[in-house]
């Protein structure tokens, strides 16, 4: 009973939400409505943000209302709810009131200053609705700084609810030293025509997502598609013709017109193409882990195509770590018959490599970058209980599924059925062209991949590190439909390359040259941080490069199993229609 309590509670802290009028969106008339106060930070760092009421802002005399996280991704996040204090109730307007005074000392006058120089901004809640806001600005010659001291709220309403929230800054002081500043706002509620379920919309940018270029690019990367498509089916009908043409010749022949004749190509290296990879652990870990990410990746888009995910504070990054974890035997089921099939015997060991091996590298980046937040002070600092409950999800919930995976994956395909007998002694490789080396395959492999999604790689990360809502997930999911093939061809072509070249290292080759696509996205995102962006700071960089690492890691692991799993079909396929002595 108890593990099943603790799992009840895992899965609530993952999809759990607070009841209150703004979790129904529902008021009745002079019902109060919360104005939330989240975070304030550097506009040019997106993900630098501190609590609120770290600048010395003053709130109003309403008793305070406490706030918890709902979802793991809020805590995440970084979301940091706090009561702002102001008096607003539903469709009751409210003229200008003063509601707090900032007593303006040096310390006080030198927070506000050095906030103004950095553009920080703020952002509120309404009714989940975000509202943005600037703390002050300067003048021309960067002398004098003025705060915005009133809050100028015009409230949409549709019914009983609330569809609309528009902030304008007004009363522009002058910061001087060992005065008082007195904080004000009004409430201005407006009837709206806006449907509850369009309230969005105004937040999501058609223009820039649904952009000619867009559209462009996803024809283009069809176009690529469709020429690789055509490079493989010219390989398998035409040169896979002609090599079976020519072996089935070579059996009619007697063994002196054999040893005579010019043997060469795959042929000759059946008796060692299905030798188990080096490192057979780690690579049956890698590929399970890829599987597994891509069906997160594929799951999470049709949920976000289906549902508006945009629409709730942290619910993306709460829907992909369920989904992870309810994926686990994915990993466990893909890895652990690899495993197998290659002979290996410590599948407890590859069973716990393979289902800590994404968590490991994903926690060991935000723990570290964790230290830097508790260095500044910042919003994303983890509170020491969301770690502990990402720590059980991982030995709770992911663990135990992997084990199911593994088991099953072992007994069901774990039966090495080659079609070709491996050799006792392995074969000698024969020297070949420079271009043909596995070292030079995994370089080029991953730049078709590359260029199929690098324009949707601009857009993800604008969304992501700039102020952009992503929500056009058809374009997404084509573009992964658009990956996989491409990075199948491509590998395809490669082994067959290598194989023809008498090179049977065939197995990390293909994970490997599909897996360089990610080689290729880091390095757009050191073009993307130093020409689309004007980040600054430790926190900042930090947090940018180490989590582009994370995910162009992901993003590798996902695109080699899937190159090797392709690869793996068409291998299993020409050795199957071949007669082996």
């Amino acid at each position: 009973m108890a593990p099943a309590g603790f799992l009840w509670c895992v899965a609530a802290l993952l999809v759990v939400r607070g009841r209150a009028d703004e979790h129904e969106h529902t008021y009745q008339d002079k019902e109060e409505v919360v104005l939330w106060m989240n975070t304030v930070g550097p506009y040019h760092n997106r993900q630098e943000t501190y609590k609120y009421f770290s600048l010395p802002f003053c709130g109003g005399s309403k008793k305070s209302i406490g706030h918890y996280h709902e979802t793991l991704g809020e805590a995440l996040q970084g979301v940091e709810l706090e009561f702002s204090g102001l008096d607003i109730k539903f469709k009751d307007d409210v003229m200008q009131t003063t509601y707090c005074e900032i007593d303006l000392d040096k310390p006080t006058r030198d927070a506000f200053v050095y906030a103004i120089k950095n553009h920080y901004w703020y952002q509120m809640y309404i009714d989940d609705l975000p509202i943005w806001g600037i703390v002050g600005e300067a003048d021309e010659n960067g002398e004098d700084y003025y705060l915005w001291t009133y809050k100028k709220l015009e409230i949409g309403y549709n019914g009983n609810r609330i569809v609309d929230v528009n902030l304008t800054s007004e009363g522009k002081v002058k910061l001087v030293p060992n005065t008082k500043i007195q904080m004000s706002y009004s409430v201005k509620w407006k009837r709206s025509d806006v449907k509850f379920e369009d309230r969005f919309d105004k937040y999501l940018d058609p223009s820039f997502f649904q952009h000619r270029i867009h559209w462009f690019s996803i024809f283009n990367s069809f176009m690529m598609v469709i020429f690789l498509v055509g490079l493989v089916s010219m390989i398998l009908m035409r040169t896979l013709r002609k090599d079976y043409a020519r072996y089935s010749k070579e059996e009619e022949m007697d063994d002196m017109d054999r040893d005579l004749g010019d043997e060469y190509g795959w042929k000759q290296v059946h008796g060692d193409v299905f030798r188990p990879s080096s490192h057979p652990l780690i690579f049956s870990s890698l590929i399970g882990s890829g599987c597994q990410i891509f069906a997160v990746s594929f799951i999470v888009i049709i949920v976000a195509m289906l549902e508006d995910l945009y629409t709730e504070r942290g619910s993306m990054l709460s829907t992909a770590i369920f989904v992870y974890a309810a994926t686990s035997p994915v990993n466990g089921y893909f890895g652990g018959s690899l495993y197998a099939r290659q002979g290996g015997r410590r599948w407890i060991k590859q069973m716990f490599i393979g289902a800590f091996l994404i968590p490991a590298m994903v926690c060991g980046t935000a723990f570290f970058i964790n230290f830097i937040a508790i260095y500044y002070h910042a919003s994303r600092a983890l509170p020491f209980g969301t770690m502990v409950a990402v720590c059980c999800i991982c030995f709770f919930v992911i663990l135990p599924l992997n084990l199911v995976g593994t088991i099953l994956g072992r007994n069901l395909s774990g039966q090495p059925n080659f079609p070709c007998r491996v050799n006792a002694v392995p074969r000698p490789i024969p020297e070949k062209k420079w271009f043909m080396e596995p070292a030079v395959i995994v370089c080029l492999g991953g730049i078709l991949p590359f260029g199929s999604i690098f324009i949707e790689m601009y857009f993800i990360f604008t969304s992501f590190w700039a102020y952009k809502i992503y929500y056009v997930y058809g374009f997404m999911m084509l573009v992964l439909v658009i990956l996989c093939i491409v990075t199948v061809c491509v590998t395809i072509v490669c082994t067959y390359f290598l194989l023809n070249a008498e090179d049977y290292r065939w197995q990390w080759t293909s994970f490997l040259s599909a897996a360089s696509t990610a080689i290729y996205v880091y390095m757009y995102s050191f073009y993307y941080y130093f020409f689309k962006t004007k980040m600054y700071g430790l926190f900042q960089t930090s947090f940018y490069f180490g989590y582009m690492a994370v995910f162009s890691t992901a993003l590798g692991i996902m695109c080699g199993a899937i190159g090797y799993m392709g690869t793996s079909a068409f291998v299993r396929k020409i050795y199957t229609n071949v007669k082996i002595d």
